[in-house]
């Protein structure tokens, strides 16, 4: 009696295995052998840009089969065939009549005309499925952001990746019922639909993206660069354009050099961390202006050095600025003025500003692959570090948590969380909708003043070449020396400049930074002018107002090489232009723009003192 119970308890648990944990496994098993299935793929979802306009979409084709013991009169079929698709007969007869096997593959890549030529010829044993690709409309366009796709159509970079599983869908399949010869059982036909992938809508603009495309193309040409990129954030932090060189053509990605592709892949803007320079000094002075330790009535001086914890730290400008206001110490980014910024606000306000600014961490932007900043502990800083630091060095960040900073430090003093994606929709519908979060990190007031420096920056100071005639921009330049092995790098820098354009009740943020410039290094002179490129093409874009112009005279630029500094300073005064001069020597040994250049009081002159 022990043993029978036993033995049927053996039995009724292998049967409760069977039917119950494994019986669905079993079950698909089972439809697999006595069924024959066509795949149905999936549609992918497009991508738009914030207007509607398609950046990815799909190609549809179709593949032929055959299903050879389901053939009555093989010649005639493949007779069918071959003038359907204007197919050689005897290639294609030679498939229709191959024996042992379920089915073979007679054509690819059909468009959907000749699917339907065929359809209405009704052959038995024909069987169609859909193949997916993937295309770009504009190619060599935005293709970091938007990343590409494999031969199945699964995202391997950038949005295509990150949003994959919106965007991909679930295949389908056509099943008919068959021996294990491979002959239909029946003429009943089961389909499982495929479920089309979702459409995703960005905050990005195409036409603002092709705007900073253009502007990275031409820098990174005309100075020989390693790289040059710019990001354009609305005042929610929607990414308007993110555009990076060099590129490469997403309908013809360049697959046989992977460590090349892997490198062009990279969103510098959102993956690298570097020393932006003086770009940089925006957050020091907002900083400053918030804690009530700074204002227009402050007046610096500078020597052209300052020392700090008994270590002497040059300006940029060694033969010093002299005495200035607050705002003229903007306007000529002097680095001496910022170091007492620095030092008024003190090593814990500062580091707290940079957690509230995010500097500390990741900002949350919906790609993949972002970094943080890079900080010395807060422990470990000390005068002489926070005074480097109020300049721009010692301290690193990604462009894009400069960017999200500076937008809080003009928008009214709001921190946002960048973001690409505005919506999800299929079938038309909404099915996800992004909302924008932020935080009050600043005054309003204190974001006020931060404009009004800024504007004098590109009105009176070293930003003058990104000004637009009749529109409001204000904006800082970036000369920052890049570092190797923990030594100075010579003649490598990261020119930048990072500016807003006042639209109407928006304001748009744009950094363009170009790595490793040839000859001509200043992001005043490197970067700046495609800045204000950029926002010249955004305003009439946008169609924003247009003040006055009051058309400025033209002067000859004349030969400064051989004289002094005050001598040069003399006839930068003469025509209300502003100088930038570098080097520690007597004379001038190199100018830009070079004499006999037909200039305006908006040049900014370039000097090198040798």
């Amino acid at each position: 009696m022990l043993a029978i119970a036993f033995f049927f308890c053996i039995v009724a648990g292998k049967l409760f295995y069977v039917q119950i944990i494994d019986g669905r496994s079993l079950q698909a098993k089972a439809l697999d052998q006595w069924t024959r299935d066509v795949p149905l793929v999936a549609t992918r979802g497009g991508i738009y840009d914030r207007n509607g306009l398609l950046l990815a979409g799909t190609d549809t084709a179709y593949t032929l089969y055959v299903r050879p013991v389901e053939v009555q009169d093989a010649p005639h079929l493949a007779r069918v065939i071959a003038d359907a698709l204007y197919l050689e007969y005897d290639s294609v007869l030679s498939k229709v009549a191959r024996t042992g096997v379920s089915e073979v593959t007679v054509a690819k890549k059909l468009p959907k005309e000749q699917v339907l030529a065929l359809m209405q010829a009704a052959p038995k044993g024909v069987y169609f499925s859909r193949d997916i690709s993937r295309y770009y409309p504009y190619g060599n366009f935005m293709s970091q952001l938007l990343g590409f796709t494999d031969a199945d159509t699964k995202g391997q970079t950038g949005l295509e990746l990150y949003y994959d599983d919106y965007l991909r869908g679930l295949n389908g399949y056509q099943l008919t019922e068959a021996d294990i010869r491979g002959n239909s059982l029946s003429d009943a036909i089961r389909y499982v639909p495929a479920v089309e992938g979702m459409d995703i809508v960005l905050t990005a603009d195409k036409s603002i993206q092709f705007f900073a495309e253009s502007a990275v193309d031409s820098a990174y040409r005309k100075y020989g660069a390693k790289s040059a990129s710019c990001l354009v954030l609305d005042d929610t932090g929607g990414i308007v354009a993110m555009a990076e060189a060099p590129s490469f053509d997403l309908n013809n990605v360049p697959r046989d050099d992977l460590d090349a592709l892997f490198a062009m892949c990279k969103m510098s803007a959102v993956s690298n961390v570097y020393e932006m320079g003086s770009t940089f000094k925006i957050i020091t002075m907002a900083a400053a202006v918030n804690e009530g330790v700074a204002d227009l009535d402050d007046t610096f001086y500078c020597a052209g050095s300052k020392e700090v914890d008994g270590q002497r730290i040059k300006c940029w400008k060694t033969k010093g600025h002299g005495s200035q206001t607050f705002a003229e110490a903007v306007q000529n980014s002097c680095n001496c003025a910022f170091m007492e910024l620095a030092l008024r606000v003190g090593t814990a306000k500062m580091y707290e500003y940079f957690r509230l600014f995010g500097l500390t961490q990741k900002t949350g932007v919906d790609l993949s692959g972002e970094a943080s900043g890079l900080l010395l502990p807060e422990d470990a800083v000390k005068p002489v570090d926070l005074a480097r630091i109020g300049f721009g060095q010692a301290i690193a960040v990604t462009p894009l948590e400069l960017a999200r900073a500076v937008t809080a430090c003009v928008n009214g003093g709001l921190l946002y969380t960048p973001r690409v994606l505005e919506r999800v929709q299929a079938d038309g519908k909404l099915v996800y909708q992004s909302v924008p979060q932020a935080k009050q990190v600043l005054k309003p007031s204190t974001s006020a003043l931060v404009r009004q420096l800024l504007l004098g920056v590109v009105n009176n100071g070293s930003g003058r070449l990104a000004g637009v005639a009749g529109y409001e921009i204000g904006g800082k330049t970036g000369t920052a020396q890049k570092y190797k092995n923990g030594a100075i790098d010579r003649g490598k820098y990261l020119s930048s400049f990072i500016g807003f354009l006042s639209a109407g009740s928006r304001q748009y943020v744009a950094l363009l930074y170009v790595d490793e410039p040839q000859g001509l290094y200043y992001g005043s002179q490197v970067a700046a002018p495609y800045v204000g490129e950029i926002f010249a093409n955004v305003a009439a874009y946008l169609d924003v107002p247009q003040a006055n112009v009051e058309e400025l005279p033209t002067f000859v630029m004349p030969d400064c090489l051989g004289k002094t500094y005050g001598e040069v300073q003399a006839l930068c005064r003469k025509h209300g232009i502003y100088l930038e001069a570098g080097g520690e020597g007597s004379r001038v040994v190199y100018q830009f723009p070079v004499a006999g250049s037909e200039c305006t009081s908006k040049c900014v002159l370039f000097v090198d003192m040798g």
